[in-house]
């Protein structure tokens, strides 16, 4: 809204310092640290506000150090990261850019899951919460839209670098013309490759001349299973403080530098990726976000005083995946969100193996001591807060491989 404004003011009354606002890095910082001061001061009257209507978590004892102590924590602390992302949103991006609505969307619709699972869960006595049929329909809608606007609509383009013989010859006002005309494509960045670009509607080549149109057959079922494994890799992740939190911070800023590269033509020239026009919006999004996870981080560190729910883990999942997509990094994924992928692996290996051996041994067997990843380290002795810190510190090794993605081919 407040670009809007002052891009009135600007226009209108020529008003000294309005044009700032069309900078997105101006905007950005402000989303951080507008959304930074909601979490950290309003997050405190939401806490209140939980434990006053006594929306407390309800732990089951796994024989954990300190587990049964968490009883009773208010939970549902997702509501601040969702709020204390919208509105600075809201304030500073552009609401009309298709990227933003797309993220708004998800937002919005993760929340509402994760809500949803976290009442029955508190108010209906429910532990098991809502039904996982009912997360995954809801995580395959999302997946619908989001892939469905991302391929059919308009304003998602994106450009191709013009050969050198080209760049001289085409010019506009004496600059250079580095890039040709915006064209619709399904296209996605492969990592650490030369030649690093993949087209899905490859797959749709049979079609014949008409394969680019049934890309969408490849492309959408494809955003259904990142936003489903990701939402459910971040939600099992969310079980010690400050875990899901401080890795997610880490991932969404990373990918706030491939939005800021892949935006603008410059950087997109210089390190030779690839070019999307418009989604450099992303960035206000993603700043806003940052700045409420990083906000709710200081309540849910150990000891937390407030747990996220589902109704944060959902919508983070589905944030950062959505993201990936956008920017065409989503095979980036398995190395960015490695944590995510190792506390997934490790409940399918567990499960996986458990039934296998009571199968062909009449008992189950397990891996781990527990699983996800984490409650195995418990089981081993470490406290919550060394396992926090050390997957962090795995988080940022990892954010830097990614980044090195940009040049290292």
């Amino acid at each position: 809204m407040l670009y809007y404004l002052f891009d009135y003011l600007k226009a209108n009354y020529d008003l000294i310092g309005a044009g700032v606002f069309q900078y997105i890095s101006f905007r950005a910082s402000m989303a951080f640290i507008f959304s930074l001061l909601l979490s950290t001061i309003y997050g405190k009257r939401v806490i209140n506000y939980l434990r006053k209507m006594q929306i407390g978590e309800s732990v089951r004892d796994l024989g954990l150090d300190g587990q049964v102590q968490k009883a009773g924590t208010p939970t549902m602390g997702g509501l601040i990261i969702i709020f204390a992302t919208l509105i600075p949103v809201l304030l500073f991006a552009k609401t009309d850019n298709i990227y933003v609505i797309i993220l708004l969307i998800t937002t919005v619709w993760m929340g509402a899951i994760g809500f949803l699972d976290d009442y029955i869960k508190v108010f209906k006595k429910d532990k098991e919460g809502l039904k996982g049929k009912f997360k995954v329909l809801g995580q395959i809608g999302l997946g619908v839209i989001v892939g469905g606007m991302l391929f059919f609509h308009p304003e998602v383009t994106m450009k191709e670098k013009l050969p050198t013989a080209q760049i001289e010859r085409v010019t506009e006002s004496g600059v250079p013309k580095l890039f040709g005309e915006e064209f619709k494509a399904i296209k996605t960045t492969l990592p650490f490759l030369k030649n690093n670009e993949l087209d899905y509607s490859m797959v749709t080549e049979w079609f014949g001349d008409t394969s680019k149109k049934y890309g969408w057959l490849v492309f959408i079922p494809l955003v259904i299973f990142i936003i489903t494994a990701v939402s459910n890799g971040a939600n099992l992740t969310d079980g010690i403080d400050g875990l899901a939190a401080g890795t997610s911070a880490i991932i969404v800023l990373t990918l706030g530098v491939f939005a800021w590269v892949s935006g603008n033509i410059i950087f997109a020239d210089y390190l030779d990726v690839m070019y999307i026009p418009n989604s450099g919006e992303m960035v206000v999004y993603i700043s806003a976000f940052s700045g409420a996870l990083i906000g709710f981080l200081w309540y849910n560190t150990f000891p937390a005083q407030v747990f996220m729910g589902d109704t944060g883990s959902l919508t983070i999942g589905g944030i950062i995946a959505v993201i990936a997509v956008a920017t065409r990094k989503e095979l980036l994924i398995p190395v960015l969100a490695g944590i995510f992928l190792i506390e997934n692996l490790s409940v399918v290996m567990q499960v996986s193996y458990f039934k296998y051996t009571r199968k062909k041994y009449g008992e189950g067997r397990r891996i781990f001591k527990m699983a996800p990843l984490h409650h195995h380290y418990q089981k081993l002795g470490y406290h919550e807060s060394k396992i926090v810190a050390r997957f962090i510190i795995v988080g940022l090794m990892l954010a830097v491989v990614t980044i090195v993605t940009l040049k290292l081919r």
